[in-house]
């Protein structure tokens, strides 16, 4: 986030422009109509007697810049200090509408100037021309004051004393609340401008993150349906070229292979209805569980059914896994198993699972053609496979065996169950 000072208020509105049009015609009206009232009732005691063009040219010349006091304030505040300056040395100068336009564009030099620094300045060597005016203005008054003209003052202090200090303070107050009104607007314009950029700045995120979502969302469902539709239909094609091969000779053979495609069509069906279910319920609703290692023997008996050999092993002492982990092992199999069937034309897979140290080892091998098929399929099955393993925090390795075949080899982070303290014996 910038700086205040590096903000830089934009330009009034059209709408703005037109109601500066209206009240500074307005006020230009008032100024010349109370300058024909002062000279009717005598109220310009200067000493000299000016004209009434000249009241009405510097009331229309001090009043007229309001018009743009916020399209330009800084132009504003000069060319006002300067005519009231310049009617003061006249002494012509309308003085209740010209304090207020002095007012007015203080103010606005603060709340509407576009370089900070030029518009802070700017209003602190007007402020200070005014004393520094007032000062000249009393000096050159102090000779032509007649004696008799505090005759009637009562007060304490020394008469002149008292009236300069009643013009400094009265002086004060005005450029003061001009100055502090000009710089609260301005600072309350550049809080609602934080407010909007940060306001943008949530929907985008917003916006982002929605789009993570959705784009997370759709690489789960790929990867579903890929470990789901893929697996049952290789061992359904599997079983059907079996059934084929053996319908002829062999009719309980071809029976059995039949079955199997059947079972597995029907398992398929479950799943994606299962995850079609996942997708449409609410949160309140509870979807079936994912298959898990538990389902492991379920999944190789269906590769035995095929007429390939599948063994199976567990080492060191299985513990408690995450659903997660467990999930995601289950789908490494399921994967490499799939990819065994489909492409690499293998007869033995060889499945274990390995219980280390804060680790969960998932070995898939087999003794198919080898690499052979990986780099066609690698769009998909894979890809899926590291992508859910990097959701864990593990690691995955794949390649040719040296004695021939594939291997699948990962390794997922498993996080210890919590000992529980020993109860104490009863006295």
């Amino acid at each position: 986030m910038r700086s205040l000072d590096d903000w830089h208020r934009p330009g009034p509105t059209p709408r703005q422009r037109r109601i500066d049009l209206v009240i500074g015609l307005a006020v230009v009206t008032a100024a010349l109509v109370n300058v024909l009232l002062s000279r009717s009732v005598g109220q310009f005691v200067w000493g000299v007697e000016r004209s009434a063009a000249e009241h009405l040219a510097f009331a229309l010349a001090i009043t007229a810049p309001l018009i743009w006091r916020r399209s330009h304030p800084e132009i504003v505040l000069t060319v006002t200090a300067v005519v009231f300056v310049a009617g003061q040395v006249r002494e012509a100068q309308e003085i209740q509408f010209a304090s207020g336009t002095i007012f007015a564009s203080i103010y606005s030099a603060g709340a509407w100037g576009r370089d900070r620094s030029q518009a802070r300045w700017l209003r602190l060597a007007v402020v200070g021309s005014m004393f520094v005016w007032l000062a000249v203005a009393w000096l050159i008054a102090a000779d032509s004051i007649p004696e008799d003209a505090f005759a009637d003052g009562s007060g304490e202090l020394p008469p002149l004393l008292s009236a300069l200090i009643s013009q400094v303070l009265l002086n004060l107050v005005v450029f003061g609340f001009a100055y502090f009104f000009g710089e609260t607007a301005w600072l309350a314009a550049r809080r609602e401008a934080v407010l909007v950029e940060q306001a943008a700045q949530l929907r985008q995120a917003r916006a982002a993150a929605e789009e993570r979502a959705v784009a997370t969302e759709r690489l789960r469902i790929a990867r579903e349906l890929h470990d789901v539709v893929a697996h049952h239909v290789s061992v359904m094609g599997i079983q059907a070229a079996a059934a084929r091969r053996t319908m002829d000779h062999d009719t309980g053979m071809a029976r059995d292979a039949l079955s199997a495609v059947e079972e597995n069509a029907r398992t398929a069906v479950d799943e994606l209805q299962r995850m079609l279910g996942a997708l449409r319920t609410t949160d309140e609703m509870v979807s079936a569980p994912a298959p898990g290692l538990e389902r492991i023997e379920e999944l190789l008996d269906r590769v035995r059914d095929a007429g390939l050999t599948a063994e199976f092993a567990v080492f060191e002492t299985p513990v408690p896994l995450p659903d997660s982990t467990s999930r995601t092992a289950y789908r490494i199999v399921q994967e490499a198993v799939t990819n065994a069937l489909k492409h690499a034309g293998a007869s033995t897979i060889d499945v274990r699972l390995r219980y280390l140290n804060r680790e969960l080892e998932v070995d898939v091998a087999d003794d198919g053609r080898g690499a052979s098929w990986s780099r066609t399929d690698e769009g998909l099955g894979l890809v899926g496979m590291r992508e859910r393993v990097a959701l864990l925090g593990g690691t995955v390795e794949t390649g040719n065996r040296s004695a021939g075949g594939f291997r699948v080899r990962a390794r997922l982070p498993v996080v210890p169950a919590p000992r529980r303290s020993p109860e104490r014996a009863a006295p």
